[in-house]
């Protein structure tokens, strides 16, 4: 397959998923919105994933690439290209699909549990997901679900946790990428969060048990999988 990123931060790549590509032996491209890069033509597209970042998909002042690209994540979604969105990049399908972004009540970052929904059971991709998980989270936004969409997994603190449309469209608020490395480079540039909440972890919580990061990755190439075949 031809696989291309959208990359809006250095510090926010592919992290586990780069392996999961070339383990299958996939082509893979990337539009770094940071540095100017252009986009690809949406018919040449086999699987975009949507990275995430520190931005806010209404920031559109201080980011004005933000109205091309969701011009070409529409497109992509329209020529039937397999699409992934990860934090920023899920809020960026969800407004482009028609739902509401805006703050969550309070951040999430750290591990913390998600349960799936009961809708989950009617979706493919949903039922590739455990019934209980933890998962790394780093957002302070939050989405209504577009038009179409099924409900697939939620926290306590924020309702709207992923989100499938079809086989085709899978919408995650968290992070299954992560790795050690990756996670060291979030805190790293994102360490003005890092305040005093009850659901904001201290670094050394966040990499006390870097073997976890393994599960998530698992559960990262399951779901990789499920979009391939479909």
């Amino acid at each position: 397959m031809n696989i291309h990123f959208l990359q809006h931060v250095p510090f926010e790549g592919l992290a586990s998923i780069r392996g999961w590509i070339e383990g299958g032996g996939h082509k893979v491209t990337c539009t770094r919105l940071y540095a100017g890069d252009g986009f690809p033509r949406p018919d040449d597209v086999d699987f975009l994933i949507v990275m995430g970042g520190p931005m806010g998909v209404y920031d559109v002042d201080d980011y004005p690439w933000l109205t091309s690209e969701k011009a070409f994540i529409r497109a992509a979604i329209d020529a039937g290209t397999r699409v992934l969105g990860i934090c920023l990049g899920a809020q960026l399908i969800a407004d482009v699909m028609g739902g509401r972004v805006y703050p969550n009540g309070q951040k999430e970052i750290g591990w913390f549990p998600l349960t799936r929904t009961a809708d989950a059971e009617g979706s493919a991709l949903g039922r590739l997901l455990p019934a209980e998980f933890m998962a790394y989270h780093w957002h302070g936004d939050t989405f209504d679900l577009p038009p179409g969409a099924v409900h697939l997994a939620q926290s306590a603190v924020c309702r709207h946790q992923a989100y499938a449309i079809g086989e085709r469209i899978l919408g995650l608020q968290f992070h299954l990428e992560t790795t050690p490395e990756s996670a060291r480079e979030l805190i790293e540039h994102g360490g003005d969060e890092l305040v005093d909440g009850p659901t904001i972890q201290t670094p050394e919580a966040m990499l006390a048990d870097t073997a976890r990061f393994a599960g998530l990755n698992r559960l990262m190439f399951a779901l990789l999988e499920g979009l391939a075949a479909a």
